[in-house]
């Protein structure tokens, strides 16, 4: 894989749609081009140092991912091949390669979809306050880290300033009706189920993870990412130890490091060191590579 990040995908024959935090949306008309780049955001702030590969990790991985997917519920992948659908010159293409999907576009649902496996991050702290989540009870003498009785569905929406809300199943009845909430949860789980399965297979544990549905031609579909570590929580199945933090194949790294520093989690983020750029490249590779063989 390259070392030269994407910093920010500039298409001028195409129409931006929208620009996220990791991803960069363009109009093909009824189809939309997904291009995931390099980007990487801790603590809702996009941070000004990319990290090298992560865009096109990203890709492959969700790419993946759907194949296993796909028999419990519909996508919005059309072609991962971008010269099918834009003519664009060599260089562009080149620099979208391997880290671009064409997809259907959609309704987006506005509620995401939190499954957890495992007790950590927020239902970690929401469980020691509380003993519940999202207004599900669990039982008493849990530890962090902890594999939950079940698979418990956890949903959440976004704020105005962007924050993940969480909210009951309730609440998201209230938002999309009660046959939309519920099958979103149905599906999320089995998917949740199906994916774990996998993992663990591979001597990865998938702690929790968080999925979009939307419609498209009046069925519900899954949506942008899935199932990458910028989206869940991997951790390495050998060392599992109930009572602690678990070492994650994600951004734990960068997160510790701002931890570090005096910094509000406001807007402008800080520079990370090139030290902290490869030890995170290095983790997002070797989930890849765990999980698929790639990286």
């Amino acid at each position: 894989m390259s070392q030269v990040p994407l910093s920010q995908a500039d298409i001028p024959t195409l129409t931006l749609w929208r620009r996220g935090k990791v991803r960069d949306i363009f109009s093909l008309g009824d189809k939309l081009l997904i291009v995931a780049t390099d980007r990487i955001s801790a603590f809702d702030v996009i941070l000004p140092t990319p990290i090298p590969d992560k865009g096109r990790i990203l890709t492959q991985m969700t790419l993946r991912w759907l194949n296993v997917t796909r028999p419990i519920v519909a996508d919005h992948l059309v072609s991962s091949d971008v010269r099918q659908f834009v003519d664009l010159p060599r260089e562009q293409l080149d620099l979208l390669d391997g880290r671009s999907m064409v997809v259907k576009s959609a309704e987006v649902i506005p509620v995401e979809c939190v499954v957890r496996g495992y007790l950590s991050g927020s239902a970690w702290s929401s469980y020691q306050k509380e003993r519940q989540i999202c207004g599900i009870k669990l039982p008493a003498g849990l530890r962090e880290s902890d594999v939950l009785p079940e698979p418990i569905f956890t949903p959440s929406t976004k704020a105005d300033a962007g924050h993940d809300v969480a909210i009951t199943l309730e609440e998201a009845e209230q938002l999309v009706g009660a046959d939309s909430a519920n099958r979103i949860r149905d599906l999320a789980l089995q998917v949740y189920s199906a994916a774990a399965r996998y993992a663990l297979e591979r001597d990865i544990i998938l702690a929790d993870t968080k999925f979009e549905f939307g419609w498209i031609d009046g069925a519900i579909a899954l949506v942008d990412e899935v199932l990458t570590p910028d989206s869940s929580r991997f951790w390495d199945a050998r060392n599992y130890q109930p009572g602690r933090p678990q070492d994650s194949f994600d951004k734990q790294f960068v997160r510790d490091y701002l931890e570090s520093l005096p910094w509000d989690k406001t807007p402008p983020g800080p520079e990370l060191p090139e030290e902290i750029v490869q030890k995170t490249r290095a983790r997002y590779q070797e989930a890849q590579r765990r999980l698929f063989g790639q990286g």
